[in-house]
Parts: C-alpha cells; structure tokens; sequence
C-alpha cells in the first residue's frame, strides 16, 4: 500500500496536544496531522505529529509514529530531523486512542514544493540529500521512502531530509508493500530485502523527477505487459528530455535506478562524489 493513503477529513483545530500549545496546522502524511506547538514551560517551538486511529487498520499509522521515533531520536546529523518525544494515549483497555511525535520544527518547503531552480542548485541540493542518506546509512538504516516531498528546503538552502516511519534496518524484508508509486524500487513492490541501494533506487528516482518534471515508471505504476520499461530501463533518460542536462549526471540518474539493485552504485558516497564532479563543471 502506497505512503500517501491517508484519512483527509479535516480535524477541529486543538488548542492543545498533550501539554502543548498549538500555533497552527502545518502538514499532513501518513494519517497524521502535522502541528506547531510550543511548550509552555520553555517556549521552545516543536513540531507535533498526531495521530486518532478510527479503525484497526489505522493501527499502522500508530506503529510508524513509534518506529519513526525509535530511528529518528538517534539522529546527530544536522541534515536530518531528529525526534524528541513520543506520547500516547490510552484507553481503560489498553488500546492506544491517540499518538503524538515531537519532532525538530523545521522552516523549509518540500521540494516538489518549490519553485524552479537552477540546475547546479538542485545538483546541490541533491548533495546534502545524499549526505543525508549516507548518515542514515551509517546507522543501519534505510529509509525506504526517500522522494522530493521528503527533502525540506530551509531559506539558506540547507536541507533536512524527513519522515523516517518507513525505515528499517538493511536487508529488512517487510511483509507489505511500502513505498510512494513513483519513487518505489522493483525490490520493495516485490517484497524483496530492501538494502541501501533500495534508497539510491529512490534517490535516483526524485533526481530524474527535479531534473525532467518527469516521474520514472514503476513496478507500481505501469501495467504488468509493460513492466519491461522498468526492468530494461526503456524509459527516456534525463538529457534526452532535457538537453541542458549533462550527460554525466544523465548517466549516473540512469545507474541509480536500475532494476538490478546490485549494477546500481554501491552506495551514496560514490552517488555524491559523482555529483560533486557534475557540480564542479556546472555555470
């Protein structure tokens, strides 16, 4: 089931969750309504995930919150989101009625969010973002949901990279399919593990999407009589589609999401490396 399955009826504004003080709605993902709060005892401004499961299958959105902050508190990183608290509520029963994550508040604007830009900037940008995939890396980690929507921009043009209730640790076989349809690698449709090169699956993916417009096709997203477009990568590459792109970087976007997970680069040091000789040839 795709990330982006989501209840849309919109909630009543709180006033406040678990002891803090709501400013505004922010965001919204993955059943969960995204909230600036601050803390009345400090001041400090935090960002609030909160989740009211309706029905027993909502309990997954219960689950990423927790799985999210058991990843996300071990973060030193700086272009990563780091988690703070995790609260929840219960019923004389047991049962969990409402969940809340305190995370880093971030000013940024997702990428896909964004206004155009220059291609050395999204060059750049998809520099941090690999650094940030390499730091989750170093933890054992994959993030497995790794697409544009998921890097935040900041003002100074730093990013954070976001949401971490679909990662887990390498070679992780999950028992359903995770993953956005258009940034989703061969092995998390078929349920294969899913490694670090399942993430520069995905990072390929949203590199082709900031530097075309365009999504790659997915196991998730052609028909079955068409899945050789995904498996022979007989889909057009970035400079065919845009001849401003340098071949180089056509070239490494088009490695990066190879249906192969082994002919992909071994990892995001080798991915950034290549993209810092792209950057170091660019106006």
């Amino acid at each position: 089931m795709a990330s982006s399955e989501q209840d849309n009826s919109t909630p009543p504004m709180p006033t406040s969750l678990f002891g803090y003080e709501v400013i505004d709605r922010i965001g919204e993902g993955a059943g969960a309504w995204v909230y600036a709060v601050s803390q009345p005892s400090t001041g400090q401004i935090f960002a609030l995930k909160h989740v009211v499961p309706k029905t027993d299958k909502d309990m997954r959105y219960i689950a990423q919150l927790e799985n999210e902050f058991t990843v996300a508190k071990q973060f030193r990183n700086g272009l990563l989101r780091r988690a703070i608290d995790y609260k929840v509520n219960k019923s004389l029963f047991r049962r969990i009625t409402e969940a809340a994550l305190i995370l880093e508040l971030v000013d940024g604007v997702a990428l896909d969010k964004h206004p155009p830009m220059p291609l050395k900037t999204v060059v750049e940008i998809f520099m941090q973002a690999g650094r940030a995939l390499s730091a989750v890396h170093y933890l054992l980690y994959v993030h497995c949901d790794f697409k544009p929507n998921n890097i935040l921009v900041q003002p100074d043009g730093k990013i954070k990279l976001i949401d971490f209730g679909q990662c887990c640790r390498s070679n992780t076989i999950k028992e359903r399919v995770q993953g956005t349809p258009d940034f989703i690698s061969p092995e998390q449709v078929r349920l294969k593990p899913v490694t670090i090169r399942t993430d520069i699956y995905c990072y390929g993916a949203s590199l082709y999407w900031a530097l075309t417009g365009r999504p790659v096709p997915t196991l998730f997203t052609v028909e079955k009589a068409d899945r050789d477009v995904v498996m022979k990568g007989r889909f057009p590459t970035p400079s065919e589609l845009k001849p401003e792109v340098p071949a180089l970087l056509s070239e490494l976007v088009m490695e990066c999401v190879r249906s192969d997970a082994l002919k992909r680069p071994q990892d995001m040091h080798v991915v950034v490396a290549r993209l810092g000789d792209v950057s170091a040839v660019l106006m």
